[in-house]
C-alpha cells in the first residue's frame, strides 16, 4: 500500500501527482492487465528477443553518433 504524506503548505493535487507518479513506477497496472488474459510461453519468450534486439540497435545506434 502506497502512503504519500502532504506536506505542509503543499497542494491537494501536488500530492495527488507524486501518488500517481509513484504508483506508475511500481508496475503495479501493467501487471494487472497482463494477468487478464493468457500469453503462451513461445508469444513471451518472441516478445522480449524482440525488446532485446530493440534494445541494442538503439545501443549501437547511440554508440555511433
Amino acid at each position: 500500500m502506497l502512503k504519500i504524506e502532504v506536506k505542509p503548505g503543499e497542494s491537494i493535487e501536488r500530492a495527488l501527482k507524486r501518488y500517481k507518479r509513484k504508483y506508475r513506477n511500481t508496475k503495479r497496472l501493467e501487471q494487472i492487465r497482463e494477468r487478464q488474459e493468457f500469453t503462451k510461453k513461445s508469444v513471451e519468450k518472441r516478445k522480449t528477443k524482440k525488446k532485446a534486439q530493440y534494445k541494442e540497435k538503439f545501443l549501437n545506434e547511440q554508440e555511433n553518433s
